[in-house]
């Protein structure tokens, strides 16, 4: 069993930062890869930003590569996504996922392990 738990979450004005953890546990393969989703009251779930089992970082879109980063360390089971420059429609509840396999997958469907999620409020 993987367990996955989000923290970081908070309050924080428009154009400031913020960093998210994701600690795992459970099992110790490096072997997958490890997403930021997110989700925002009356929305679909939506990928943030993704690595790789080696490391490599990639997005669905590029409206978010110039703001957040995804890192993962695998030795400490920590899989980190840091925020910039924060815009109130980034509000939203921030979840980390993963998915075995050494794809680059981009939905929901493909991870198969979830946190709980953790929220990131960004006021105007």
């Amino acid at each position: 069993q993987v367990q996955l738990v989000e923290s970081g979450g908070g309050l924080v004005q428009a154009g400031g930062s913020l960093r998210l953890s994701c600690a795992a546990s459970g099992r110790t393969s490096s072997n997958y890869a490890v997403a930021w989703f997110r989700q925002a009251p009356g929305k679909e779930r939506e990928f943030v930003v993704g690595v790789s089992w080696n490391g490599r970082q990639f997005y669905d879109t590029d409206s978010m590569k110039g703001r957040f980063t995804i890192s993962r360390d695998n030795n400490k089971n920590m899989v980190y996504l840091q925020m910039n420059s924060l815009k109130s429609e980034d509000t939203a509840v921030y979840y980390c996922a993963r998915a075995d396999g050494f794809g680059l997958p981009r939905h929901s469907y493909e991870y198969n392990y979830w946190g709980q999620g953790t929220q990131v409020t960004v006021s105007s």
